[in-house]
């Protein structure tokens, strides 16, 4: 079933940093199933921002079983959804907003050892889930390496430091500072492949024994600490990440194929299966993708943030052909399965079939 937007009415908002806030909703009886979730997922946002409609996700920084469903909101330079969000939302507004998305969640099983990367708002999806699995998992352990350019831009730090009070056996809390000098030089920097590298041989982080090392914050961060991590012999399977840039040496969208400029140019019959019920919407030379056609055809499909990194247009191709512009957030299995990004998808057939109701 294709999610939808809910108005939900603002509980609180919690300036976090002179650049961030915790903002929390009031979720109504009848849509407590709904918005069920898993340490780790986000929400989708959405609001009508100088007469256009803006979407945005953000990840849950509340365990399950907290009174309150909130996310966290860093502003960033020219971001006209979190800007809307730290300087204009206000207690008691509604806000259109999605039930939870999202795989980048902690493990099943009763026990594990967690080593938890994180870059400024990076943080936010890492409470959630160091809350939930201290909290739940008797035996279980968090590492957490967190980085910021100083202190008074840490979001979330008397949450972390309580954490670290009442689980101080079990929670290590470690972090890196680039325009604060710290006492060990090692911890004064940016966090990169190197710097987790050294953590490793000081024996301040576990790789080998970790069963899950977890990754979030700029796409460069990402990509040069998870190089690092398979240098150093961490499994694949053991890396997980969510990014929300890409890197700055990211790949480009790559041109149309010839097969796709081909059916564009001749027009491709598009057909979504969704909620059940099956719509067909015509895509031309015009579109750039099926996200595209479906809004310039007055269809709404799932998607968020229309950059192939969030997975909420996430669909499986049940008929015809198609390619991808770039690809953030599907793995190499989803792909193998047929399943496709809308907002990154152009057809290289005349007809096109996307089921999005696909698990």
């Amino acid at each position: 079933m294709a999610a939808r937007f809910h108005e939900l009415k603002v509980a609180s908002i919690e300036r976090q940093t002179p650049e961030a806030v915790a903002v929390a909703f009031e979720i109504p009886d009848g849509l407590k199933d709904a918005f069920a979730f898993r340490p780790g997922q986000y929400l989708t946002l959405a609001a009508d921002i100088d007469g256009q409609e803006a979407r945005r996700s953000y990840s849950i920084c509340s365990a399950p079983g907290d009174e309150t469903l909130r996310v966290g909101v860093k502003r960033v330079a020219d971001g006209r959804f979190s800007s809307f969000v730290n300087e204009t939302l206000s207690v008691g507004d509604t806000i259109r907003v999605m039930p939870p998305e999202g795989r980048f969640t902690s493990l099943t099983g009763e026990r594990h050892d967690y080593v938890l990367v994180a870059a400024g708002s990076g943080i936010t999806p890492m409470l959630s889930i160091a809350k939930t699995v201290l909290g739940h998992e008797a035996d279980s352990t968090i590492t957490l390496v967190y980085g910021n350019r100083s202190t008074d831009t840490i979001m979330f730090r008397e949450e972390l430091e309580d954490l670290k009070d009442r689980y101080m056996r079990r929670f290590s809390l470690i972090h890196m500072l680039s325009r604060e000098a710290q006492d060990v030089e090692l911890l004064n920097g940016r966090i990169d492949g190197p710097r987790i590298g050294e953590l490793s041989r000081r024996g301040l982080i576990d790789l080998a024994g970790a069963d899950g090392v977890f990754l979030c914050g700029p796409g460069e961060m990402i990509d040069d600490v998870s190089a690092s991590l398979r240098t150093l012999g961490v499994e694949e399977d053991r890396i997980r990440f969510e990014r929300f840039t890409p890197s700055g040496d990211a790949p480009k969208p790559r041109p149309r194929s010839a097969e796709a400029q081909q059916a564009a140019e001749a027009g491709v019959q598009i057909e979504v299966v969704l909620d059940g019920v099956r719509r067909a919407f015509p895509m031309g030379e015009a579109d750039a993708t099926v996200l595209d056609a479906a809004h310039r055809a007055g269809l709404e499909i799932p998607y968020s943030c229309a950059g192939g990194m969030c997975c909420t247009c996430r669909c499986r191709v049940a008929e015809g052909e198609a390619e991808m512009a770039v690809n953030y957030s599907l793995q190499p299995w989803e792909i193998e399965a047929g399943f496709t990004l809308a907002c990154q998808t152009r057809p290289t057939s005349k007809k096109l079939v996307l089921d999005f109701d696909a698990a």
